[in-house]
């Protein structure tokens, strides 16, 4: 580290000492290392034929955007071995697998990042200074992606660092928003907020995966019919992968990060089109679209609220169906197994990370999937859940957590509400079992608060608390603490 140190600086002194002289700067010696001259030329000769043939230019008429992605798709070539392997491997070994659920990831610029992982930093930079061009410049090409607001976020990007470096079987799932949290300009003084529209060129660092596209409802309402809930009259928004690898440090292990973007299970009604009705006719692929537009639409009223609950379902429903469809492929003849015998095994094939209160709603979802379509009991699904969700708490100031009115849960997903009084049921019956008589501790430690705020008659908040305060957890000496 020390070495690398002493050539960044290097480089920066003899670039601060011609930086005038443009044809001096470029017979520069590279100072990133010594990388063996077939490595260079294979870089050069990569790079050449992804500025041709991907970016359809020659230097002639290239910008540092189009030698940006040339050079992107050049390390990508060099990844995509590595990651199709890694994924070949989990699904030989039927490991266990660690999937991150978290609403942000702020993953930095992935050029710089990659390079340095795959140890290609030193052959990159001789085979550009052989070119006449500058790998910085090339890198700051790289827009940022902020799919986040802070450390939350950058604590969800080093975990997905860390778990390839150690070559733990890790996936991140989260949103693929068209905008980031923002751009800041200083205008007059003040600062302005901007779109960030950091898709706006493309990014060659994912691939989209239409073939894993999932429909997920919304809204609509619950019948009972023969004992079986049915959630109907529902509307349907439709959930598209795409997956960026995660490469670790000097490891052949690629793991993957997959963001899921909104598209409307109704592109265009030409009826409304040929009846000059143009608004209504792109109305529904709009309303769907804006799940993942931007990244924390402002939630002081109801509309916004309610699309911050629907990022939020729309993000760990379509991840739950994605986990359960992969725990399937590695069960033997998982079709003539019963519901019991198929899931039995769940918390023993996938752990599911929860960052922060965000992604709560996969606790209720993942009973709702094992009790009403897959038929398990009740308590069966219970112990899954138990045994599956881990939960990340980053703070505990109560305006911070999240809380939700009931009316609009009921409106937006009224099976989870059913659920969710369930487990609260269910937790406060163990909740009494250990303090007998004691009212406040109900009220403290229950998920619906029942004193409001407003016109909210009721609020769901905490709705992690019957995971991490399972029986197990409770002690009537630390009464206190609790």
């Amino acid at each position: 580290l020390q070495h690398y140190f002493i050539q960044l600086n290097l480089r920066k002194v003899v670039a601060m000492s011609s930086a005038d002289d443009d044809a001096q700067k470029r017979k520069m010696i590279s100072l990133s290392g010594l990388p063996e001259i077939e490595s260079a030329k294979e870089v050069i000769s990569d790079f050449n034929r992804h500025l041709h043939f991907t970016c359809g230019k020659d230097r002639n008429v290239a910008t540092n955007k189009d030698f940006y992605f040339a050079l992107s798709n050049t390390i990508m070539d060099k990844l995509v071995g590595k990651w199709i392997r890694t994924q070949q491997g989990y699904a030989k070994q039927n490991v266990k697998r660690v999937y991150y659920l978290s609403l942000e990831f702020m993953m930095g610029r992935t050029l710089s990042n990659t390079m340095i992982n795959l140890m290609l930093e030193g052959a990159c930079d001789e085979a550009l200074y052989q070119l006449g061009l500058d790998i910085e410049d090339i890198a700051s090409e790289e827009p940022d992606a902020g799919l986040g607001n802070g450390g939350l976020g950058r604590l969800a990007a080093c975990f997905l660092d860390s778990l390839a470096t150690l070559g733990y079987p890790a996936y991140g799932y989260g949103i693929r928003y068209e905008y980031g949290l923002f751009k800041q300009a200083i205008v007059n003084c003040n600062q302005i907020e901007r779109p960030d529209c950091w898709l706006t060129h493309g990014n060659p660092w994912e691939k989209a995966r239409p073939e894993y596209t999932i429909p997920i409802k919304m809204y609509g309402r619950t019948m009972t019919i023969n004992g079986k809930v049915h959630w109907i009259d529902t509307k349907t928004v439709v959930a598209i992968p795409y997956d960026s690898p995660i490469p670790g440090y000097d490891t052949n292990t690629v793991n993957t990060m997959r963001l899921w973007s909104a598209k409307s299970s109704k592109d265009f009604d030409l009826s409304y089109f040929n009846h000059g009705n143009y608004i209504d006719a792109v109305l529904d692929r709009n309303v769907a679209e804006n799940i993942s537009r931007v990244l924390y639409p402002n939630d002081n009223f109801f509309e916004g609220k309610e699309l911050r609950l629907k990022q939020e379902y729309f993000m760990v429903a379509a991840t739950l169906v994605d986990i359960m469809r992969r725990y399937k492929a590695g069960i033997p003849n998982a079709n003539v197994l019963s519901k019991s015998e198929l899931y039995k095994e769940f918390p023993n094939k996938v752990a599911i990370q929860l960052n922060d209160t965000h992604p709560s709603l996969a606790i209720p979802e993942l009973m709702r999937v094992l009790v009403d379509e897959e038929e398990l009991s009740w308590d069966e699904a219970w112990k899954i859940c138990k045994g599956t969700f881990a939960y990340t708490n980053h703070t505990i100031l109560p305006e911070a957590l999240e809380r939700w009115p009931v009316t609009m849960l009921e409106y937006v997903l009224p099976r989870h509400l059913e659920i969710i009084y369930l487990i609260n049921y269910y937790h406060l019956e163990a909740v009494r079992a250990h303090f007998p008589d004691n009212h406040d501790k109900c009220r403290q430690m229950s998920i619906v608060e029942e004193e409001g705020r407003g016109n909210e008659d009721f609020l769901i908040e905490n709705l992690h608390s019957p995971l991490v305060n399972t029986i197990e957890n409770f002690n009537p000496s630390t009464d206190n603490c609790m």
